[in-house]
């Protein structure tokens, strides 16, 4: 596995005592936060309403839990409902992070962060990247979007959201429970209550397996992939053109050994690479010494599009949630238009 792991602590899920420095570093994190939170309840910082609803898909965890495949499969099931939808982040890790900026499928990943131009390949939806969500947010009503979902922002309490969507990692949970730089609560578990939905990642748990992990008032999401696309253009290929084969496996996400595993479910050999989270790759990266083909998750390859040869191959990932959640957050979507 190549060296460049993920830059998480292990203190905050393996259960290994946490260093004293970081646990008197959290008191005084969970007083700012705290403090924060309430002078936005309590209206002493003012909150801003847009005129369309907004949806904000978040966790109260630092890292990936599984946001933009959840923000994806959004997208999707809204503008099959008849919605315009419109994606707003942030943008982690871009240049000019100061300016707001449109991002489409070919906007350079530098430029656009490569979970927003991952979002506006796979759905062709409207994305504006901005640190201040509420600018991101009016460019997208005024360019028509009826709906905006946030990716990410939770606790971007400034722009006033109706509804609220907690995507938790199976695996990981809620960590070692204790607040930044401690563990990796954003905000006490408690908060995870006032949440409208909260989603499950089971990554590839079978779907009873997913619904049975699932506490009460919690959906299951499950991640499939069944398919490779080729970077440099071509027809798809199923994934069990591969079964069989070693392949060098890249994942440069928050949790990489889950994309491992997937494979591994295929009858794949996988030679694993695990890159840190939104890692700028270069050629030399992807040159592991044996010509073997590449796998990689859709939000590495489209930060090695500009390089990639014929043994570079993306595989997309479906995200699956009971029908019954379509229904309910559609439900409430109708309401508030209906205001």
């Amino acid at each position: 596995m190549s060296g460049k792991g993920t830059q998480t602590p292990a203190y905050w899920y393996d259960g290994s005592p946490v260093p004293l420095g970081m646990r008197l570093l959290s008191p005084l994190y969970a007083a700012v936060a705290g403090l924060r939170r309430r002078a936005y309840r309590r209206g002493w910082l003012k909150r801003y309403t847009l005129p369309v609803p907004v949806i904000v898909v978040g966790n109260i965890t630092a890292g990936g839990t599984g946001k933009t495949p959840l923000t994806i499969a959004l997208v999707q099931q809204l503008r099959a409902a008849g919605w315009k939808p419109g994606v707003a982040s942030r943008g982690y890790g871009r240049e000019q992070a100061d300016s707001g900026r449109w991002v489409d499928a070919d906007t350079p990943t530098a430029l656009g962060g490569d979970e927003p131009v991952l979002i506006a390949w796979k759905t062709g939806a409207p994305v504006r990247v901005d640190a201040d969500r509420v600018a991101a947010g009016k460019a997208l009503v005024e360019a028509g979007c009826d709906v905006i979902v946030c990716d990410d922002g939770l606790q971007h309490y400034r722009l006033a959201r109706d509804i609220e969507i907690e995507v938790i990692d199976a695996q990981r949970r809620y960590g070692n429970g204790r607040l930044l730089p401690a563990g990796p609560l954003r905000e006490p578990v408690a908060r995870a209550g006032d949440c409208d939905f909260r989603v499950v990642n089971q990554g590839a748990a079978s779907a009873e397996n997913a619904a049975v992990a699932c506490g009460f008032g919690q959906w299951p999401m499950r991640l499939r992939i069944d398919s490779a696309q080729p970077l440099v253009g071509g027809r798809l290929r199923g994934l069990s053109h591969f079964a069989g084969q070693r392949v060098h496996a890249v994942a440069g996400i928050a949790h990489p050994q889950r994309f491992f595993d997937m494979l591994r479910a295929e009858r794949i050999g996988v030679v694993p690479h695990a890159f840190a989270d939104h890692h700028a790759y270069q050629p030399q990266d992807l040159r592991f010494g044996s010509e073997l083909p590449i796998l990689m998750t859709e939000k590495d390859a489209v930060k090695c599009r500009a390089f990639a040869n014929d043994w570079h191959f993306a595989i997309p990932l479906q995200a699956d949630l009971p029908a019954a959640f379509w229904v309910a957050l559609t439900d409430r979507l109708e309401k508030l238009r209906a205001r």
